[in-house]
């Protein structure tokens, strides 16, 4: 989950802890966000796993910690105020960020440090832009309200935001359940990935066994089940070492460029992905292998490879709009 998100329901829980309190406000969006201060801490997680982003300070031990620091001595001290007030906001603020970041597809280890049982809804992405527009929107359009406008139109802002996220999670979580339900019923998918679209999800499977990749996804839409074919792909982990000259099918164009896609993009290896192919009229073959889960305004992360008509490749990393392979692809 992005950083204005954090910051903007950290500040709602406040709000709707202990109502329109400006010091308790701010305490409770500074701890809304401050969990993702860890990523100034990467230098030391190599030697201390616990301090990695996600880690320690995602965790209600870390989130208390935070809170019982902020609460009794920081705020207190700087702005005056009720200590244990403080602590409250904080402490549900920063639960309300570890909540809010396993309510996605990246997990957390609340019990850190006594389990590393992870804690992943997997109902939304890391990132989903709408909602980030939402909170930025949200965050600019309160600061700029506060001593402009009456009470009441105040307070509406605040309620239809608070309206907007339930809903929003809400949506969510009924897709997530309904989607992971279809899996369960249909064994061959071990996965459900959110799309950016909260109606839309995908069912997909990847096992590596035998020396390849074998990959499949299709699309599922709340209330209408699968809405296209189970799209597959079966090829090496690495390339064949007969794999020289011409080539001529799609399935050789697959296998031929997954090994050098691997080692272009590390993406490839971190995330579920799939692949598109286009034959050129020279005799050359375009194939784009794209993240199904890094996605952004109807792009992927990508590795496109060109087969050149004697069988040589090239290969390069950056963001692609699936299903739009260019005709002349260089």
């Amino acid at each position: 989950m992005d950083l204005f998100t954090h910051l903007i329901l950290g500040y709602l829980i406040s709000f709707a802890a202990v109502g329109d309190n400006a010091p308790y406000l701010l305490a409770g969006a500074i701890a809304g966000g401050l969990p993702d201060a860890d990523v100034l801490l990467w230098p030391l997680a190599k030697r201390f796993p616990i301090l990695r982003h996600h880690g320690i300070t995602h965790s209600v031990f870390g989130v208390t910690v935070v809170a019982l620091v902020g609460g009794f001595v920081v705020f207190p001290y700087f702005v005056g105020g009720t200590g244990w007030l403080f602590f409250v906001v904080m402490e549900l603020a920063g639960i309300g960020h570890m909540l809010g970041d396993a309510f996605t597809h990246f997990s957390v280890a609340p019990l850190l440090p006594f389990s590393e049982r992870p804690l992943e809804l997997d109902a939304d992405r890391a990132i989903n832009f709408v909602v980030l527009a939402v909170s930025l929107t949200g965050i600019l359009l309160l600061g700029w309200e506060r001593s402009r406008v009456s009470t009441e139109m105040f307070l509406a802002t605040v309620y239809g935001l608070m309206a907007f996220y339930v809903a929003y999670i809400g949506l969510r979580l009924v897709a997530r359940w309904s989607a992971g339900r279809f899996r369960r019923r249909n064994p061959e998918f071990t996965h459900v990935a959110p799309s950016a679209n909260p109606l839309k999800w995908l069912l997909l499977y990847e096992r590596r066994e035998d020396g390849r990749l074998r990959t499949g996804h299709a699309e599922f839409q709340l209330g209408r089940g699968l809405t296209g074919p189970i799209r597959r792909i079966d090829v090496p982990l690495v390339a064949p070492a007969d794999a020289v000259g011409p080539v001529r099918t799609r399935d050789a164009a697959l296998e031929r460029s997954y090994p050098l896609a691997r080692t272009t993009g590390s993406v490839l290896d971190q995330t579920y992905h799939f692949a598109e192919v286009v034959s050129m009229s020279d005799g050359s073959w375009g194939v784009a292998w794209y993240s199904l889960e890094f996605a952004a305004f109807g792009r992927s992360a990508a590795v496109r490879v060109r087969i050149a008509p004697d069988g040589s490749l090239s290969a390069k990393s950056g963001w692609y709009h699936p299903g739009r392979i260019p005709p002349a692809w260089a």
